[in-house]
């Protein structure tokens, strides 16, 4: 008797279509008052779009309007500076 392998939950990053594992990516999420929050640990209500940990994919998916295409909301102002940051930190753990 053979055990049954696990499937790994699949999601596709929203910018570079790339499909990778649920963990593999970062999820963003739409808050019921507007906007979107970063939800690292996976598990924040709503809906949800991911993106891959590459600097590109959060640039592009900002300024292509991906994440509130996505997201079915519009992005507030303060949502595309935490989310460039976001994107800035994860360039500078590459370097690092």
């Amino acid at each position: 008797m053979s055990a049954t392998p696990v499937k790994l939950p699949q999601r596709t990053c929203i910018a570079c279509r790339t499909g990778s594992g649920k963990r593999e990516l970062v999820r963003i999420v739409r808050r019921s008052e507007g906007g979107a929050n970063i939800d690292l640990t996976g598990k924040m209500p709503g809906r949800g779009a991911y993106l891959c940990p590459r600097t590109e994919c959060w640039e592009d998916a900002i300024k292509r309007g991906r994440v509130e295409t996505a997201l079915r909301t519009k992005l507030q102002a303060e949502d595309r500076l935490k989310f460039s940051e976001f994107a800035a930190g994860l360039a500078q753990a590459k370097v690092v």
